[in-house]
């Protein structure tokens, strides 16, 4: 793939799970949630559906490319800034949130 083709995805992945993490912060009032569930739930489902398991599991990790990684660190930190963009923002004294 191409650098800037990289880039978008990693900007798209960072924002979506930003977005998806400041909604769910707010309506469930947990700070945490989006980023347990991205690392929980997430993560292991994307890397349990590809694999074929005619490979050990440590060979499967390796077949991703750095884009793969890239995405999905991208994706988490989004996670784990909404998360600390609602704390901020209750330490702030915002209610709604």
């Amino acid at each position: 793939m191409g650098f800037i083709v990289v880039i978008i995805l990693m900007i798209l992945f960072f924002v979506m799970m930003f977005g998806i993490g400041f909604i769910l912060n707010m309506l469930m009032k947990t700070t945490w949630f989006p980023a347990y569930l991205f690392i929980i739930v997430i993560l292991p489902i994307v890397v349990y559906s590809l694999w074929d398991h005619e490979t050990s599991f440590w060979t499967h990790i390796a077949s991703f490319r750095l884009v793969d990684y890239l995405t999905a660190i991208s994706g988490l930190a989004g996670a784990v800034l909404s998360g600390w963009t609602i704390q901020t923002l209750r330490q702030k004294g915002y209610k709604m949130f």
